[in-house]
């Protein structure tokens, strides 16, 4: 099994959104043999893209996964999602892979979600190929594309294949390497022909400069370069493997996946260049402990998606970390110490699922069906062998929408239904706010929730209401009081009697609620103080100004009176929220509206249209950085304006604009402001 495992591959398709990833493993697999036609993305057609929701919008939402031959080699191919809504657990997905094809479009080049998805590449140290893409479209600018790969994203980009011509004249690939031109024929096939003269002079610079970038990334072959002026044919292959191992250098191939040109010389760089499971890094595990990728240590497998599949079930989506696999094994699930048995092991090409024969070592990629008790995350092991690997952090969800059934009576199925979605989707969350009732469900954008719910529907005929959460206001007071709460009551019997008088005061900022107890010659018992304290801090759930909690206030207990008999626990209680009810009156509140920090990420030509915006949002800018092109804008906006931010973004930046947000602070409300508010939480409780 070493020397097969020496040759396979296990690598993702990265990129942002709309570079063409899924038409590129589509090239892949048509030259693979798997297919025997290339699917089109506008048509519904490709083999990875298989969800309704897919193929309605033309555009991957979830990974999905191939294995095919090349050379009789193996492969596993990752195709991964490149919008932002739904990317969150990409992090999980670059994890179950040994090296990465990276997409970048001839036509757009580098743009900020490019730098956003190449920082998780770089993140999780994966060895890297580029392929620019779409060379025959109309506006494709190969140069510009390369140039980014630099000036944008720093990398030293060793350029492989060289386009001739552009747009609808893109007629063949320089090979630089080997100094001839590859020509596209009419038949599907290569010819191999003379550089054009007129591109020779530029192919010679561009392969010196390619081989002086191979030198440069090891100190061996730089010393030799330096000695003998150049490199051999040998030293050359060794040093462009070795330094694409090393993420010193990052080879860069070219083509155009819907017209299948260059498919199959990066399928070729892919087998050539990029690792073998052998060659991954010991996997890290908690506690310190570690296991090597190798088909001799005990097995571990590490679960990176689970799928709802309409006649399996749930499937679990399966990378080997290190030892073998094969059907009907005992596992044991390390992440929930439970025991599991595999069933029928399974290999994917999108929605096709194929029943594995062969025994299965480090690298490869299977499906396993029915599993009792395991999801998104865990990890499977040898039962006298547990290892859990580290795993890399996800990103926060940045948007929450109000959820809740369109038909009364339907809330059991509803919540049920989204239950399953989360067991899908591990971005995905929801919670109850126990200060507004709302049950929320958020995500990485609206239209992460907003095909989530889609989802919801179509599987379970579950009918989802979303609405925009409310605001989680809060009041707080500026001026001080002193009153007294009397709660006095007879009706036959014991009566109830508790007096207070208090102090209140405002705290400050985020320094919450403060009691002070100063009651002297115990005119109040001490056993009851304790309850005016409580009456009191029930009673600022609900302020006075439009029923949001009270916060950031000091009181102090400085008076009152019992009665012998009449007096209790809850009397006092009582008494503690009379008494703030009036003092809050009294003491000017006003209210408070929440602040989230952005960090908003466009091209430097969108700046000013961006920072106006957010201007005119309430915002307040801290500060602007510009980097290669990319500006970061920093600022301080209410929430309120800011809950539909992402389409808005969208539509300024044409697509390129990316953002995250967290709540940072409260801050008081303009008066047209509170008055909205007021007038708001008077109809809700009419």
């Amino acid at each position: 099994m070493v020397e097969k495992l020496k040759e396979q591959r296990t690598y993702a398709i990265a990129g942002h959104g709309g570079t063409g990833k899924t038409s590129v493993a589509e090239m892949i697999l048509l030259n693979a043999g798997n297919i025997t036609r290339l699917g089109k993305i506008e048509e519904g057609t490709t083999s990875l893209d298989y969800e309704p929701e897919e193929i309605k919008r033309r555009g991957s939402i979830q990974p999905a996964v191939a294995s095919y031959a090349w050379n009789k080699n193996d492969h596993f191919l990752l195709d991964t999602p490149g919008d932002n809504n739904f990317i969150g657990d990409l992090p999980y997905q670059l994890m179950a892979v040994d090296s990465a094809v990276f997409v970048i479009d001839a036509i757009d080049g580098v743009k900020p979600l490019t730098k956003k998805l190449w920082s998780e590449v770089d993140k999780a140290q994966l060895p890297t190929i580029i392929f620019i893409n779409k060379i025959d479209r109309e506006r494709a600018n190969f140069d510009q594309a390369f140039d980014g790969l630099s000036s944008i994203l720093g990398l030293k980009p060793v350029l492989l294949y060289m386009p001739i011509g552009a747009e609808a004249d893109f007629k063949g690939l320089v090979d630089i390497l080997n100094e001839k031109a590859l020509y596209f024929q009419e038949d599907g096939s290569i010819k191999e022909g003379d550089i054009p003269e007129d591109m020779q002079d530029t192919i010679a610079v561009i392969r010196e400069t390619t081989i002086e970038n191979i030198a440069e990334s090891d100190e061996e072959l730089m010393e030799t370069y330096l000695e003998e002026g150049s490199l051999t044919w040998d030293e050359i292959v060794s040093g462009l493997r070795k330094g694409t191992l090393s993420r010193e250098i990052v080879p860069v191939c070219a083509g155009s996946a819907l017209t299948n040109r260059g498919g199959v010389q990066l399928l070729d760089a892919i087998q050539d260049f990029l690792p073998s499971p052998l060659e991954h890094p010991q996997w890290q595990g908690v506690n310190d402990t570690t296991r090597p990728s190798d088909p001799e240590a005990p097995f571990a497998g590490f679960v990176f998606k689970t799928i709802a599949d309409p006649f399996a079930g749930q499937l679990n989506i399966v990378r080997i970390l290190s030892g073998t696999v094969t059907s009907d094994m005992p596992v044991v699930n390390a992440t929930r110490e439970s025991k599991e048995k595999f069933g029928q092991i399974l290999l994917l090409e999108g929605k096709k699922q194929t029943p594995c024969k062969k025994e299965l070592g480090p690298g490869a990629i299977f499906a396993l069906a029915k599993l009792k008790n395991t999801g998104t995350g865990d990890c499977l092991c040898d039962e006298k062998s547990p290892f859990l690997p580290k795993l890399p952090e996800l990103p926060p969800t940045i948007i929450s929408y109000a959820l809740s059934a369109a038909e009364k009576g339907d809330e059991d199925k509803v919540f049920a239904a989204v239950q399953r979605l989360l067991d899908e989707d591990i971005v995905l969350s929801l919670s109850r706010n126990e200060e507004t009732g709302d049950m929320l469900l958020a995500g990485m954008g609206q239209l992460h929730i907003e095909l989530s719910v889609e989802k919801i529907k179509r599987r379970y005929k579950a009918d989802i209401l979303l609405k925009t959460p409310k605001i989680p206001y809060r009041e707080t007071i500026k001026g001080s009081a002193e009153v007294q709460g009397r709660h006095k009551k007879q009706s036959g019997g014991r009566g109830q009697f508790g007096d207070c008088w208090i102090k209140m005061e405002p705290n400050v900022r985020g320094g919450g609620y403060e009691f002070v107890n100063a009651i002297v010659g115990g005119v109040i018992p001490k056993q009851y103080i304790p309850a005016v304290d409580k009456g009191i801090q029930e009673a600022s759930t609900r302020g006075v100004l439009a029923g949001y909690p009270l916060i950031d206030f000091k009181v102090t207990l400085y008076d009152g009176s019992y009665h012998a008999v009449d007096s209790s626990e809850m009397a006092f209680k009582v008494a503690g929220s009379l008494a703030f009810k009036k003092a809050a009156e009294q003491c000017k509140p006003v209210l408070l509206e929440p602040i989230m920090h952005m960090s908003v990420f466009v091209p430097d030509e969108y700046m000013g249209d961006v920072i106006g915006d957010l201007s005119g949002r309430r915002g307040k800018v801290l500060g602007s950085d510009s980097d290669k092109g990319i500006t970061e804008i920093q600022a301080h906006v209410p929430l309120a304006e800011v809950l539909k931010y992402a389409p808005d973004l969208r539509s300024m930046t044409g697509g390129q604009g990316t953002f995250t947000m967290e709540f940072d602070h409260y801050e008081e409300c303009p008066s047209q402001v509170t008055e909205k508010v007021i007038e708001e939480s008077k109809k809700d409780t009419e």
